[in-house]
């Protein structure tokens, strides 16, 4: 069973930074891709980050610059460097796992961390 943990959210003041983690079962290159999605309260649940298992990044245009995705293949572990944190920033971040098998492909996700960004 996959599972996925999510660490590190909380609250932080504009222009601080935050670093998420997310500790998968498994190696983590038995997904094909792995990433990060947020949602903020009446909005739907977007792409922050994405990365495959050959190493191609994917970020939300908006966040280029700001958010840098990464993993440790040692630790089984997504990361996520969140800098100059603004207050739209502010969601519930879920970690991804997505995995293409015979019977067609996965979605599996975390159960989320807060991020709060104050003003």
């Amino acid at each position: 069973q996959v599972q996925l943990v999510e660490f590190g959210g909380g609250l932080v003041q504009t222009g601080g930074s935050l670093t998420l983690s997310c500790a998968a079962s498994g190696s983590i290159f038995s997904y094909n891709t792995m990433g990060w999605y947020r949602q903020a309260p009446g909005k739907q649940r977007e792409l922050v980050a994405s990365i495959t298992s050959t190493g191609w990044k994917n970020y939300a245009d908006s966040l280029k610059g700001r958010f840098t995705i990464s993993r440790d293949s040692a630790k089984n572990t997504l990361y996520l460097q969140m800098n100059s944190l603004k207050p739209e920033d502010t969601a519930m971040y879920y970690c991804n796992a997505r995995k293409g098998m015979v019977t067609g492909t996965y979605d599996y996700w975390g159960q989320g961390t807060q991020v709060t960004v104050s003003s």
